[in-house]
């Protein structure tokens, strides 16, 4: 391992602080430069533990930098994962407060509810065999770096940016729709912001839960039945502030909506 436990502690505090208080911090291997991948997940899992035993409930995984727009606009070129809890979701069209946020932005992804546990390395088939239904979702990334800068270990560690997700629209079961070519439009004050089609994630979304599972399962964990699991931006990430109104919409799939407040 390169870093051990006391460090890996350490920097979990550093992330949760920055988080919980909306403070930048300086990307992780600014002062370890040594830190691996494997590494980053340690803390994530860390991260996670902490909040597990502050009352929150894991509900769930998203896949990040899915997409050949978000690896561009971010500068990284492998996807990764976090989890996501019960005090991340929001109701649709309900107001989110971005106060308690440091770089907020919209993604639209197309979520998977899972109606069969999977573990180990599973193919595209096994996802779409064990997912009962999927939606629309849009998620609030919050990246705690400071200027939105970061590296691929330093953002695993902030659990891929989690924040905030909305699930909506119309829920499909995964054989009524080809989920390759579900075009999306996301509008920001009623004008357009930004285009995609679902097979920007991956080359088809249940990959992206696939490449989820086969992390969860380098972890020692698995994905449970009922997990909600948000598989990836389908277009670059949007910025959002106070008083915005967001409407994502997907082909044959519907819409969410949400405005943000302080």
């Amino acid at each position: 391992m390169t870093l051990d436990n006391t460090a890996i502690q350490r920097l979990a505090e550093r992330v949760e602080t920055a988080q919980t208080y909306a403070t930048p911090i300086r990307k992780l291997t600014d002062d370890y430069p040594g830190m691996t991948v494997a590494d980053a997940y340690r803390v994530q899992t860390a991260l996670r533990r902490s909040y597990e035993a502050r009352g929150q409930r894991v509900v769930g995984w998203k896949a990040g930098l899915t997409s050949r727009p978000k690896m561009l606009q971010m500068g990284v070129d492998k996807p990764g994962i976090g989890f996501l809890t019960d005090a991340m979701a929001r109701p649709e069209n309900s107001v989110i407060s971005l106060g308690d946020m440091i770089h907020p932005r919209a993604e639209c992804e197309i979520a998977f509810v899972m109606g069969a546990e999977l573990s180990g390395q599973v193919s595209r088939d096994q996802v779409l065999a064990a997912t009962d239904y999927i939606q629309p979702s849009v998620e609030i990334i919050d990246s705690r770096f400071t200027g939105f800068k970061f590296d691929l270990e330093s953002v695993l560690a902030d659990n891929s940016s989690s924040a905030r997700f909305i699930a909506g629209g119309r829920p499909r079961r995964p054989g009524s729709i080809d989920l390759r070519t579900i075009g999306t439009v996301m509008e920001l004050n009623g004008e357009i912001v930004a285009l995609g089609a679902s097979a920007e994630v991956l080359g088809h979304p249940a990959d992206a839960v696939a490449m989820l599972v086969g992390v969860l399962h380098e972890m020692g964990e698995v994905l449970p039945a009922g997990s909600f699991v948000m598989s990836g931006a389908i277009t670059a990430a949007v910025p959002v502030k106070s008083g915005d109104s967001l409407i994502a919409r997907f082909l044959d799939m519907g819409s969410v909506s949400v405005r943000f407040g302080d």
